[in-house]
């Protein structure tokens, strides 16, 4: 296997394809890295793209972060992320959310930033708690998704949601519908 090393990363691959690994430690709420690209509003992201050509981040209602061409374009997707983000004036950082030791995969959880999309992703991260499939933050857990609150890595878009009368009712109808069974 060949690996590049680029400062504070070494990419490499995995069963996913390519990856991004910690090529030095970071303490949890340590900025890994910034996610640049051009700002894209929703209308004008393909209807269908795979692969690299599925290099899109919702970053509000109605924009997406598109490609950087930078190392931010391969870090993947993991039910259990060592990194989250913060969405500053600074810029759209990621952040650790746990220590991270020299050589583990920096992730992040996709659904984190999805609100009120249809696109989902079967997910194949090999984690213990993986729910097999990416896709809206509603759809997550509500125990997720406060645990995502609690570490500050939800966007704004998404904690108004939360905020609203919409959450509690639209959660208790996740809920039940978890205990539905498929005929």
């Amino acid at each position: 296997m060949r690996i590049n090393v680029l400062n504070n990363f070494a990419v490499g691959q995995t069963h996913l394809g390519k990856a991004v690994f910690a090529a030095r430690p970071f303490k949890r709420g340590d900025v890994v890295t910034q996610f640049t690209g051009p700002r894209i509003h929703k209308s004008k992201i393909p209807r269908r793209y795979k692969g690299e050509g599925d290099r899109y981040m919702q970053i509000g209602l109605d924009y997406y972060l598109g490609s950087s061409g930078d190392i931010d374009d391969l870090i993947n997707h993991s039910c259990n992320p060592n990194t989250g983000f913060k969405f500053s004036p600074a810029g759209i950082l990621l952040v650790a959310i746990r220590d991270i030791q020299i050589g583990d995969e920096i992730t992040w959880d996709y659904s984190s930033t999805l609100f009120e999309s249809v696109w989902k992703m079967k997910c194949d991260c090999h984690e213990k708690n993986c729910r097999k499939i990416i896709g809206d933050f509603t759809l997550l857990d509500k125990q997720i998704q406060q645990r995502y609150r609690q570490l500050d890595i939800v966007p704004q878009y998404i904690k108004d949601y939360m905020d609203s009368p919409e959450y509690f009712i639209y959660t208790k109808g996740m809920q039940s519908l978890k205990h539905v069974k498929a005929t």
